[in-house]
């Protein structure tokens, strides 16, 4: 059994996303491309955002520190610390409303 501190890990994640010049970091914590599951804490600087992406499979994000808004072409949601957002299969975005830090869970098809 493995054990981190998702705290820890975000806070980590943001002090090198503000050092970055793109204004993002990633960091995958449980599986890989070679597992079904994967598990990725992201962090975002405030009005940075992902570019669109298609999930792979099945995926949520839980919003740890900051707040963040997913975007696809006809739906948005806001989310904030301790928020559980079901990722649709659709072409999706994530905006960093202030500094924000994610964990997105994906379980491929």
């Amino acid at each position: 059994m493995d054990k981190m501190s998702l705290i820890a890990q975000a806070r980590n994640e943001l002090e090198a996303a503000r050092r970055a010049s793109s204004g993002r970091s990633a960091k995958t914590v449980h599986g890989g491309h070679d597992k079904v599951l994967r598990q990725t804490v992201i962090a975002l600087c405030s009005g940075r955002s992902t570019d669109p992406y298609e999930s792979p499979g099945e995926a949520t994000v839980q919003v740890i520190l900051g707040r963040i808004r997913l975007q696809t072409d006809s739906t948005t949601w806001d989310g904030s610390p301790g928020d559980l957002i079901v990722v649709p299969q659709a072409r999706t975005a994530m905006h960093a409303v202030e500094d924000a830090v994610v964990l997105l869970t994906v379980a491929k098809a």
